[in-house]
């Protein structure tokens, strides 16, 4: 049900924050939520504007939300934590992929300790033209141990350091690419055409490292 739930987001936010005027120009912005502290939902405004007022889960991925081309304002806010902002340049036909991930600020002698919200953004740049998985870490740890295994059983090691971009082939045409780390299995990625499957690493309520992925037709690099 989750997962359908997750489907159904994406497809109702494949849409322009308002209707589109035929002579201006559109690029997209994707949401990864990755908030873990704080209550309730989390709350998302381009350029003031709302789109989903219900608010994403921990975990949740959208589609890419249509944004008229120039700067855009993204606020991101969760009860309990300090809200996040950022400006993105939004280009023609373009998907930037935001991911809010919220960190402990220290204490100092103007405000106590507090979690506040940081936004890591994930730019696109060539389009991808063979199977590739495309891991990025918000979870606290400096480098996350990743093992992916080919179709002949391999598992093959990789590294993802933290707000960092690690790149490995996929060898299948088709299928579930299953992926662990040290012994917590994680998410297969569901693989089908030729393409870049970002796998994003956060921490879940517990601290605990959780996976999603999403398919990008393009490499994408942190931000």
């Amino acid at each position: 049900m989750r997962t359908i739930s997750r489907l159904l987001l994406a497809l109702l936010l494949l849409t322009p924050l308002r209707a589109q005027d035929p002579g201006e120009k559109y690029g997209f912005i994707r949401l990864v939520n990755a908030v873990a502290p704080g209550d309730g939902h989390v709350t998302l405004l381009l350029d003031g504007s709302n789109l989903y007022p219900s608010g994403y889960r921990l975990g949740d991925a959208t589609g890419g939300m249509g944004v008229p081309v120039g700067r855009c304002k993204v606020v991101v806010r969760r009860d309990g934590v300090k809200e996040g902002t950022t400006t993105i340049d939004v280009k023609e036909g373009k998907t930037t992929t935001i991911i809010p991930f919220a960190e402990r600020i220290p204490a100092t002698d103007d405000e106590p300790e507090h979690w506040q919200i940081r936004i890591l953004r994930l730019k696109q740049k060539g389009e991808s033209k063979k199977r590739e998985a495309t891991f990025v870490s918000v979870a606290l740890d400096e480098e996350i141990p990743i093992e992916m295994r080919d179709p002949d059983g391999t598992w093959k090691k990789y590294g993802v350091k933290r707000f960092d971009t690690t790149v490995a082939p996929m060898n299948y045409p088709e299928g579930y690419v299953p992926l662990r780390m040290k012994d917590q299995e994680l998410p297969s990625i569901p693989v089908l055409d030729i393409g870049n499957y970002v796998v994003v690493l956060y921490n879940d309520a517990d601290g605990k490292v959780q996976a999603l992925n999403f398919r990008d037709f393009h490499h994408v690099t942190a931000d």
